[in-house]
């Protein structure tokens, strides 16, 4: 047997292999050509498609016979994510990959060096070398999900359109929900959501973890948060809203229910969300129904401009109504002010100073700021550029760099993700 290390390699026997990794992780393949990209949705091996030619996943076995692979096919990839979706895989025990070969001969065992923000983790690749297939370790992590798999692997992902939205990802549609959901929206003069298979698995995975633990939550045992299994299942937003309820039985029931509060008719109605997903799973032990509704705008490069741009304005009229001058968009302070919501989404972290031990300042310097004061306005959680501003200036400290008078420039940033949801950062200087 070889005991792997990354990138060390070893050659394989003719005949089925059985590839395994013990614990709580769920196991897929990529089956890809010479140039390193799947040709569609039948190169994919995950527990929604379990069988293809030459490979076929069995609870945590996945067996692959490398000539009866499709044609022109030269490479498998491993992969392997959490069982439970959106858990970062440095909270779990490291995988351990164990391929087996006829006659249940063990050929090699591999551990990568323990992962730790990452979601997703490429194990390891068996690939043919002229007629012969070997085995490379990998242990190559993914922190964006199935959204960076989808990017390496060639899957189509619409990042962006000219004027509109990205194209979504249809989901089926459980029990006529969306015709339930679009009739109240045009009752209330919003625009129709369409299901979005993402949202509708981040959906699944909650009320699924809700009903297994008996609790309405909006994180799990591990902490993960909702929103972090949105971005996990690929989905990334602009804003983002969500309903989790217990006791309705049937859909109809739930969108019932969601109008019976302002909060919850407001997250219904609200005219911002273009795609929605959704769950309901049933507890065995207390009988209960537990729901998961999730509302979103995906994320557009387009979007991010005119959402700061409506910050921009806020801040500005809260500004004239004090008799103030107008703060004009300033391209460092702007770069500074989204790179620090990143990074608090990524480090998963909310204040003015990063692990690291930058300030604003420091931050703005980097980006290429001259300007000789800096302020700084943060917030989660916030759902729109009304919301987060009104809480600024509900807030003596934030209100009074919205309304300090030497201030003359300002840069937004917003990014979603984190526990809180969307991450906020305003940047103010002269």
């Amino acid at each position: 047997m070889s005991e792997l290390v990354p990138g060390g390699n070893v050659p394989l026997p003719a005949g089925t292999l059985t590839i395994r990794v013990p614990g709580p992780f769920d196991v897929s393949a990529l089956i890809t050509d010479d140039s390193g990209k799947v040709r569609g949705d039948a190169d994919f091996v995950f527990y929604n498609q379990p069988t293809v030619p030459g490979a076929r996943l069995a609870g945590e076995h996945l067996t692959i016979d490398p000539p009866r692979l499709r044609s022109g096919a030269s490479r498998v990839t491993v992969v392997v994510s959490p069982a439970d979706p959106g858990t970062p895989l440095g909270r779990l025990p490291a995988p351990t990959l164990h391929v087996t070969g006829p006659g249940g001969h063990t050929l090699a065992r591999f551990t990568p060096p323990r992962p730790q923000r990452e979601t997703v983790l490429l194990l390891a690749e068996i690939y043919r070398r002229g007629t012969a297939w070997k085995l490379r370790a990998l242990g190559q992590g993914y922190a964006d999900g199935l959204a960076g798999i989808a990017r390496d692997f060639g899957v189509e992902v619409v990042e962006d359109a000219a004027e509109g939205d990205p194209a979504p990802v249809a989901a089926p549609d459980p029990d006529g929900f969306l015709d339930l959901v679009n009739s109240v929206r045009a009752a209330a003069g919003s625009p129709p959501v369409s299901l979005d298979a993402r949202l509708a698995s981040a959906a699944r995975a909650h009320a699924s973890d809700m009903a297994a633990r008996g609790l309405l939550s909006s994180e799990n045992a591990h902490g993960i948060s909702v929103y972090q299994r949105i971005t996990s299942a690929g989905y990334a937003y602009l804003t983002v809203g969500e309903h989790l309820v217990s006791g309705p039985r049937t859909p109809g029931e739930f969108v019932e229910y969601c109008l019976t509060t302002e909060q919850s008719r407001d997250t219904l109605y609200n005219p911002a969300y273009s795609q929605a997903g959704l769950a309901y799973v049933h507890d065995q032990r207390s009988g209960d129904m537990y729901w998961t509704a999730l509302w979103a705008r995906p994320f557009t490069h387009g979007g991010l401009r005119r959402t700061a741009g409506e910050v921009v304005a806020l801040t500005n009229a809260e500004r004239a109504a004090e008799g103030l001058a107008p703060l004009a968009v300033d391209a460092p302070l702007t770069t500074a002010a989204q790179a620090h919501s990143d990074d608090m989404v990524a480090r998963a972290f909310y204040s003015h100073t990063s692990p690291d031990g930058s300030r604003p300042w420091d931050r703005a310097a980097i980006a290429g700021s001259s300007r000789r004061t800096i302020g700084e306005n943060i917030a989660c959680g916030q759902r729109s550029p009304a919301e987060v501003v009104r809480g600024w200036m509900n807030s003596p400290g934030h209100r009074a760099n919205i309304l300090k008078p030497d201030f003359t420039h300002i840069g937004i940033g917003l990014a979603g993700g984190g526990t809180a949801g969307t991450y906020w950062t305003q940047l103010f200087g002269r």
